[in-house]
């Protein structure tokens, strides 16, 4: 790579990974301004979950089509404009009043959670292919916005109240958007050719491979973004801690699920995509089915006369295994985009746009069916549960199609021995 260009790319790799960082940062805001929302409003678990659940909703719908047009148009200006959009929708919240206001208003806040899908392939083009893995590992590091927001968000709320949020966040978002424009780069040899549409690009799920990324997708990134969004109150409910004890705590699990994301690039890099998500997904289930077990109480009757015991993780053991969690779904987010790279190096933005949509989607759906579970049993750790038997469903899949390597129906290998 010639020097000159050496130092676009980097320019492009920071500034680039700058503005996914706001951009997740803004997408979590619910995770600690729906807490006081939530009393002043009066909401059930159910409803909280749903609040939560808006901004990943529309950030996840846009990605397929953000990803198309990043190919199209190319990532920068795509990503520019994409962030500017943002900066009315985040200043308004603040003046939002009604449930159904923040419902609305969390819909356009959530376009920033597309950038995912405009960065991954803007980024990785810049480099060569032995080192996509790192960069876009680096890249992707921008999920630590979640941590900063746990940070940022609670000192602002006892400060100056929940309202003092979106204001900072609207102005933090505009620097960041000047800050992108000025140290960013295009290239037009980057641009692919592409008519194809939304739906035509939705058929690349018959491809079964693609469908597999997405289910890995969905518990890596959506289990994260979901559990980013439900760890505060979790930690208020459950240890009755202070808000911005709990955000601190929660930060564990938000800040090395972001930040190490690089070093599983560079691991997807060096030992491939496949042996990378097997060890995450065997950490994963252990880690979930540790945390899945709920407080309990129980008595022995013994010959000395009843005697009680109680079972249960302590704020302190549960917080190191979330933070093991958080470092082994860092891993995966990049080893799955590694998958990606390696089979469809010519149509990344759009493969990337439809895996992204899939967590995405997990995570809009995961805080609600969280706060439904919690409504239904009582049992907060329920939510640990639901994630356990989503990381059965990766292991058992993986297990046949990549480690016994068990033909796929539909696949060429297959249509040949039909044949």
């Amino acid at each position: 790579m010639q020097p000159n260009r050496s130092r676009q790319a980097l320019s492009v790799l920071i500034v680039s990974t700058l503005a996914f960082t706001v951009c997740f940062m803004v997408w979590m805001m619910f995770g600690v301004v729906g807490i006081p929302i939530k009393k002043a409003l009066n909401l059930n678990a159910t409803e909280f979950g749903l609040l939560t659940a808006m901004p990943v909703l529309s950030g996840s719908l846009v990605r397929v089509p953000l990803g198309i047009w990043t190919d199209r148009f190319g990532g920068r200006i795509v990503m520019a404009l994409l962030m500017a959009l943002t900066v009315p929708a985040i200043w308004l919240m603040s003046y939002a009043t009604a449930y159904w206001h923040f419902l609305v208003i969390g819909l356009f806040v959530g376009l920033a959670g597309g950038s995912f899908s405009v960065g991954t392939p803007y980024v990785a083009r810049w480099f060569p292919k032995a080192r996509q893995g790192f960069a876009m590992g680096v890249y992707g590091a921008g999920n630590s916005g979640a941590a900063v927001n746990k940070f940022v968000a609670p000192a602002l709320v006892v400060a100056f109240g929940w309202t003092m949020v979106p204001q900072v966040y609207a102005a933090v978002m505009l620097g960041t958007v000047v800050l992108f424009w000025m140290f960013s780069h295009s290239d037009p040899q980057h641009l692919v050719p592409n008519n194809v549409s939304f739906v035509d690009q939705l058929k690349a799920l018959k491809d079964p491979k693609v469908l597999k990324y997405c289910q890995y997708y969905s518990i890596v990134f959506g289990g994260y973004v979901g559990l980013s969004l439900w760890m505060v109150q979790y930690y208020v409910g459950e240890y009755g801690l202070d808000i911005r004890i709990a955000a601190l705590l929660a930060a564990c699990f938000s800040l090395p699920g972001g930040v190490l994301r690089a070093i599983g690039g560079w691991l997807s890099d060096k030992y491939g995509a496949h042996s990378v998500t097997w060890w995450v997904m065997w950490v994963s289930w252990i880690c979930l089915f540790l945390l899945s077990y709920p407080q309990t109480d129980f008595t022995i009757f013994t010959v000395n006369g009843p005697q009680t015991f109680h079972i249960g993780l302590n704020v302190y053991t549960f917080t190191a295994l979330m933070a093991v969690l958080g470092v082994a779904w860092a891993f995966g987010k990049a080893s799955v985009f590694k998958y990606i790279s390696d089979d469809y190096p010519k149509n990344i933005g759009a493969i990337s746009g439809i895996v992204g949509l899939a967590g995405g989607l997990g995570g809009f759906v995961l805080p609600i069916l969280f706060g439904a579970l919690l409504d239904l049993t009582g049992v907060r750790s329920s939510a640990f549960m639901l994630l356990y038997g989503v990381v059965w469903v990766s292991l058992i899949w993986m297990y046949f199609t990549e480690v016994r390597r068990t033909t796929l129906m539909g696949s060429p290998a297959a249509d040949a021995s039909a044949a």
